[in-house]
């Protein structure tokens, strides 16, 4: 025995036999073979505001999905520089209140949904 543990280096049994092998297509199974050497979220912090921008521009009224997207965006932000309960309620409020500058010069009335 040479003390080596496992397959050799490159080796695809996890691609091709892991875990989730069996519901990914091909075409995904090679993006979650180059998401698994990602670190951090700041590529998620960054697809969710091109994403909600994306939103409210296409489909300014679809205030539950602008809502839980915006929330999305403060936890991820919350959870990326570590933000105690008491900040999360002044994130929250500074999120609202960027939505509400955008949303309100597109007419959009969001009324009671930031109160949550």
């Amino acid at each position: 025995m040479n003390g080596k543990r496992g397959a050799p280096k490159g080796n695809q049994n996890a691609r091709k036999h892991g875990f989730y092998a069996k519901v990914l297509n091909e075409a995904e199974q090679l993006d979650f073979e180059q998401a698994t050497t990602v670190e951090g979220i700041d590529d998620e912090i960054a697809l969710l505001r091109v994403k909600i921008k994306s939103l409210l521009e296409s489909d300014p009224e679809n205030i539950k999905l602008i809502m839980q997207a915006t929330n999305t965006l403060a936890r991820l932000v919350r959870t990326k520089y570590n933000i105690g309960k008491e900040d999360k309620k002044g994130l929250k409020e500074a999120i609202g209140n960027v939505l509400k500058d955008i949303a309100l010069p597109l007419g959009i009335g969001i009324g009671n949904t930031l109160k949550k």
